[in-house]
């Protein structure tokens, strides 16, 4: 894995054998963020890494001059690698909260402006996941929430799904307030 833009562009993610994860594709992670950059300034925006897992997506943002980053994971070893690697590329502006993402999700005060979720490809919970974001009014008012996932689900009724993009095995649907 690397960073693929911005300050840190070129900087190797090197995560410990072991960790619980699934890291999105550098594939993956450049097509995205290739329609991202049409769409946000990435200097303004506040972003929620929702089972960050290495932190790969929460590092893209930071070098990308994200101002605020909350990454999430309920893995003790992922949220110390992640603030491990946020120390050592000098990303202060990455708060790394080691917890479960539902319970969070219940009682965060804050509002985003990019809500990202890469959960585990076998959770059962995706629509929940969503009505928890919409529900609780987490994003600001031209925020959107992303998430990753198997090409399999499908959430073309979903009244809040705006977009879909697919790259290779992954997909991204992307949410927003209607």
């Amino acid at each position: 894995m690397r960073i693929i833009s911005g300050t840190h562009r070129g900087r190797n993610i090197n995560p410990p054998a072991g960790l619980p994860v699934r890291p999105t594709t550098d594939f993956a992670k450049e097509g995205l963020f290739n329609v991202l950059q049409h769409q946000l300034d990435f200097e303004e925006i506040e972003v929620l890494d929702l089972f960050c897992g290495t932190g790969n997506i929460s590092f893209e943002f930071a070098s990308r001059g994200a101002k605020q980053i909350m990454a999430v994971d309920s893995a003790f070893k992922c949220t110390a690698f992640v603030k491990k690697q946020a120390e050592e590329f000098k990303f202060n502006q990455i708060k790394v909260i080691n917890t479960d993402v539902f319970q969070l999700l219940k009682k965060l005060p804050s509002k985003f402006d990019v809500i990202f979720a890469d959960p585990p490809f076998a959770m059962e919970k995706f629509e929940q996941l969503i009505e928890l974001v919409f529900q609780n009014q987490l994003l600001n008012e031209d925020g959107i929430f992303i998430l990753e996932h198997e090409g399999t689900h499908n959430f073309a009724f979903n009244k809040y799904l705006k977009e879909k993009r697919t790259y290779g095995k992954i997909t991204f649907s992307i949410f927003a307030n209607i």
